[in-house]
């Protein structure tokens, strides 16, 4: 029998993904209407919000689920990001988030995510990952990380968009884009590492992520480059937030629970 906050979750998840769903499709719609529709983009983009979603849900829920859906988040976002001159995300989603889908896999499972187990009243079920907590000096290490890789990526990025700049590719050099990019690929790197190796704290960075998306996309749909689908991602982030407080509410309770783990020769 599942219990208040199993429920909570339950309900939870569904209307973000419903939410979504139904937000993708009718803009989805709404755009192919238009001379100008790009709606092979626009069915990426809402088909990438969807996974996405469904993704973080699951990571919030500690599934072993989660990396399947984010593998097919990673290869729709990348094509997204691309279409949209994002090139510091998109670089990220193609040379780190890819291969950390197969990462994160193999960690979780080490860490019990995907077994089965019997809880307290002797039902067997899919066993969440056993998340795990920092030490004060990892927070350090971590503050630090993020100063100097957004300094770093900032130098680069700010680089790339000039010369694009220069050779009449982008109507305008905006730091503002360039600035939130460089944050967004640090905590992407940090949170990623974080979710991996299965810590609580990633939480924290994620809702950091999601802000920072949010100011991003909204950066875009005010900017003359913006497509179709830029609404649609920024109300795929703004899911994301919700479920981001969602997830670290759950994974508090997870890195101080214990599993009873199933027995042998149960079916």
């Amino acid at each position: 029998m599942k219990t208040k906050e199993e429920k909570f979750n339950f309900w939870f998840s569904a209307f973000l993904l419903t939410g979504m769903v139904l937000i993708a499709v009718y803009s989805f719609i709404y755009e192919a209407g238009k001379p100008e529709a790009r709606v092979l983009m626009q069915a990426i983009a809402g088909g990438a919000a969807v996974m996405g979603v469904t993704n973080t849900v699951l990571s919030a829920n500690g599934s072993i689920w989660t990396f399947l859906f984010g593998l097919l988040d990673v290869v729709c976002c990348s094509i997204v990001y691309f279409d949209s001159g994002i090139m510091g995300t998109f670089a990220l989603h193609v040379l780190y988030f890819l291969p950390m889908q197969f990462i994160g896999f193999w960690q979780w499972r080490k860490r019990g995510a995907g077994d089965r187990v019997v809880d307290t009243d002797g039902e067997v079920r899919e066993a969440k990952v056993r998340a795990r907590r920092f030490t004060g000096k990892q927070w350090a290490m971590v503050a630090g990380a993020f100063i100097v890789g957004t300094a770093i990526a900032f130098a680069i990025l700010y680089g790339i968009d000039l010369a694009q700049f220069k050779a009449g590719r982008i109507a305008e050099l905006d730091k503002a884009k360039i600035l939130l990019d460089s944050a967004l690929v640090v905590l992407n790197i940090l949170g990623q590492v974080l979710l991996s190796l299965a810590f609580t704290e990633q939480w924290y960075l994620w809702i950091l992520v999601n802000i920072v998306s949010i100011l991003l996309w909204t950066n875009r749909l005010i900017s003359p480059d913006a497509t179709g689908y830029t609404a649609v991602m920024l109300v795929k982030y703004v899911f994301y937030f919700l479920n981001s407080l969602n997830g670290l509410r759950i994974w508090l309770k997870l890195s101080s629970s214990h599993q009873i783990p199933e027995k042998r020769g149960c079916c």
